[in-house]
């Protein structure tokens, strides 16, 4: 598909609102391929929107409405959202939203006023959250992504909400895996995040466009974790999947490998993963920013790095193997300002000009991150700004009006089954 000529709205350029069409659900798989409910290929171009920190609740409705980010997403082309959510949230669903500032502002550490004050924003920009529950706000959220044509990817990105992801966050490895250790994970309770996981599958039975979970954002290991194979890893994968499965037989059940997603060597080495229980299902995810350690060897070399890109996550498209299966790159991003190549630096204009050409060699899927231009809080800033944030810290409109522009190679569908 080649896209058409670029537009003018909300005072930047953006891509054709057109080119977000309603696809037929549920979604499938065949080998590197997703497929729509009549067997055509569907490429996911989507984008993240956290709602996994502390006020468990998707960012920016102090600063807009539901219906104003969700039409700023679908005139910037997405056809999908990679929305985050804590197991906290998955297992409390009916906090109402202004008992869940006030706890927010217990659990980041910062004033309780200020986080009063941050609700009473949110209920003026969007009045039907005064007596609801941050649960009808995700549904609220999904209804107007699907009312345009958007799905949603439901991504488990922590347990105790808060800002992902360092190696002493406690949200890193099971705690029922071998090698425990407190730093990466006190909070990581295996079975609540199973069980938080089913409560979340069955859910989503109820909200139309939501066409996938992810089962765990960026696990990784530390000290001993890991050192038995990555057994943790097969065992408690597969344990989730089958119970979203089970719950959601129409879900994609998106997993990534360890190292932070920029793993997936042993499924290569040892052995894939049995997906036979959620057959025709099953996509791997993977992230890559300029800071990736896994990749860091590469850094500098372009062709260096795009064979390593390959090596740890890539090979996973090679057709006809046991592992192959459809693969999503769902994070990735830099700083959207400030650098001399279309106001990226110099590091992050290197990074993502590499990226892309290997995303799109490959006619890959890909969530940017991310559409938040600000956090309630974040890392015990109330109100901090996203300077990687595809809207302005007001959320009016783009950050960087250049950014569609090099985006846009990526939209193409170039390849197909």
């Amino acid at each position: 598909m080649k896209l058409l000529s670029s537009f003018t709205i909300l005072g930047a350029t953006v891509l054709p609102a057109v080119l977000v069409a309603a696809q037929k659900l549920p979604l499938s798989t065949s080998s590197r391929w997703i497929l729509d409910a009549d067997g055509q290929r569907v490429k996911l171009r989507c984008v993240n929107w956290a709602g996994h920190q502390e006020a468990n609740l998707p960012e920016g409705l102090n600063k807009q409405s539901i219906d104003y980010i969700a039409d700023f997403i679908q005139q910037q082309g997405f056809n999908c959202v990679r929305l985050t959510y804590s197991i906290d949230h998955a297992l409390n669903p009916d906090v109402l939203v202004s008992d869940s500032f006030t706890a927010a502002a217990g659990a980041a550490n910062v004033s309780a006023t200020d986080m009063d004050t941050m609700y009473s924003q949110v209920a003026e920009k969007n009045p039907f959250v005064s007596g609801a529950t941050t649960r009808a706000v995700y549904e609220a959220v999904i209804a107007a992504l699907w009312q345009r044509n958007i799905m949603t990817i439901l991504d488990n990105h922590v347990s105790k909400a808060s800002w992902c992801c360092s190696i002493d966050d406690g949200n890193g490895w099971w705690d029922e895996g071998f090698g425990y250790n407190d730093m990466n994970s006190r909070y990581f309770k295996t079975q609540e995040w199973l069980d938080g996981l089913q409560a979340i599958a069955t859910w989503s039975t109820s909200q139309p466009g939501v066409i996938g979970m992810g089962l765990r954002n960026e696990i990784r290991e530390w000290l001993l974790q890991g050192t038995n194979g990555r057994a943790d890893w097969y065992n408690f994968l597969t344990q989730a999947a089958t119970r979203v499965h089970q719950a959601n037989p129409d879900l994609l059940v998106i997993m990534g490998g360890t190292q932070s997603a920029t793993d997936l060597t042993h499924i290569r080495i040892n052995h894939t993963i049995d997906w036979s229980a959620w057959q025709g299902k099953h996509v791997w995810e993977w992230h890559a920013y300029s800071f990736t350690v896994t990749f860091a060897l590469a850094k500098g070399n372009c062709d260096l790095l795009k064979q390593t890109y390959g090596l740890f996550d890539g090979f996973v498209l090679e057709q006809g193997e046991d592992y192959t299966a459809p693969l999503i790159l769902s994070e990735f991003g830099f700083g959207m300002t400030g650098g001399p190549n279309d106001g990226l630096s110099d590091d992050d204009n290197s990074y993502f000009q590499c990226l892309r050409d290997y995303v799109t060699g490959n006619d890959g899927e890909w969530a940017l991150w991310a559409v938040q231009g600000s956090y309630y809080v974040r890392q015990g800033t109330v109100g901090a700004d996203e300077s990687w944030g595809l809207l302005d810290t007001d959320w009016q409109g783009l950050r960087n009006p250049k950014v569609p522009e090099l985006l846009a190679p990526m939209f193409n569908v170039t390849q197909g089954p």
